[in-house]
């Protein structure tokens, strides 16, 4: 068997699992697609191309650091300026590209879109779909529950909520989520970044055995740990894949004072990530050009990162290096 089709065997079996039986693993410790995934930028060359090939080196690198899955085309894969070609490109290549489950983006605010790209996601190999709460015409609760009930019976795939109202100007209420997870058979997870850990406690205090939270924002992910969240899908990410693999590791061994501190050693990172001067995914996309992975700038109206942004990200990465040093001198451990 060559690697094309031990990769195609792996991204099946990820497929199958996730969606095949999948509340019975309301017992299980590990996570539906893993603990630490990325929320993988998208790479453009410099003429502000699609660069597939930089987008399956990029991927590949997130797996061999800490990475256990992907998700692309999301807020911070640039999806609203992409096309439907260029995003379905970029679908197949990440997927065929890694063995890692790869959750694509599908969600938009039109839900016939939404369910055309859910089919043909769902036709490349993805391991789940990432549905996004409508954005700008800000619809009522029954339009957000109907929109995410529209994607999940295009596919059979598992579909990630994605609650972000800061940038979708609506929160969908506890009381929709739990609808949609006791209702929809493959509603099955959240991607949390509403910045509510209260109501993330009930939301998981309440959700039927299986369905998941993912903390949506690195700042949140060890305030949700506490609340019965699984993993983080993450930007910083991109280069604190090990660290978070630690964090977690630490934290299931109940070393409450060591998760602690591998989340201090990430904060500088966290705040790093996006800022209203260079908001995500600048600093991302000038990180790995440090860490020499040349994604390109990002395409307006995000636009180039601001000069100061690529020495804050040496600083950075600097800073965490040490840290890293640092947490291995006092520990003794890795």
């Amino acid at each position: 068997m060559g690697l094309e089709d031990s990769q195609v065997d792996a991204r099946q079996e990820h497929t199958i699992a996730g969606h095949i039986g999948g509340r019975e693993r309301k017992d299980r410790r590990m996570a539906r697609f893993g603990k630490v995934l990325t929320a993988m930028v998208t790479p453009f060359d410099a003429n502000g191309v699609l660069d597939l090939d930089k987008a399956a080196t990029l991927a590949r690198y997130l797996q061999a650091h800490g990475n256990d899955g992907l998700v692309i085309a999301g807020t911070t894969g640039e999806a609203p300026v992409l096309s439907d070609d260029e995003r379905l490109s970029l679908f197949e290549a990440v997927i065929n590209a890694v063995t890692i489950p790869v959750i694509t983006g599908t969600g938009t605010n039109d839900t016939a879109h939404s369910v055309h790209l859910t089919k043909e996601a769902t036709a490349l190999g993805a391991a789940g779909v990432l549905a996004v709460c409508p954005y700008y015409n800000r619809p009522s609760q029954a339009g957000i529950d109907g929109h995410i009930r529209a994607m999940a019976a295009a596919t059979e795939l598992p579909v990630v909520v994605y609650d972000i109202p800061v940038r979708t100007g609506r929160k969908i209420t506890t009381n929709t989520l739990l609808g949609l997870a006791r209702e929809v058979t493959n509603v099955l997870a959240l991607k949390d970044a509403a910045g509510n850990p209260g109501e993330t406690a009930s939301l998981i205090a309440h959700a039927p055995g299986g369905f998941e939270v993912y903390s949506g924002d690195d700042v949140m992910t060890l305030p949700l740990l506490a609340t019965g969240a699984v993993g983080v899908i993450g930007v910083a990410t991109h280069w604190t894949g090990d660290d978070h693999q630690k964090l977690f590791a630490l934290w299931e061994k109940n070393d409450i004072a060591g998760a602690r501190a591998v989340n201090a050693r990430m904060l500088e990172s966290f705040a790093f990530e996006t800022g209203d001067d260079a908001p995500n995914p600048l600093p991302t996309k000038a990180m790995l050009r440090h860490l020499g992975i040349d994604v390109g700038d990002a395409r307006l109206p995000m636009g180039p990162a601001p000069d100061w942004v690529h020495e804050r990200a040496r600083v950075v990465y600097a800073n965490l290096t040490q840290a890293r040093i640092a947490f291995l001198e006092f520990r003794g451990v890795d």
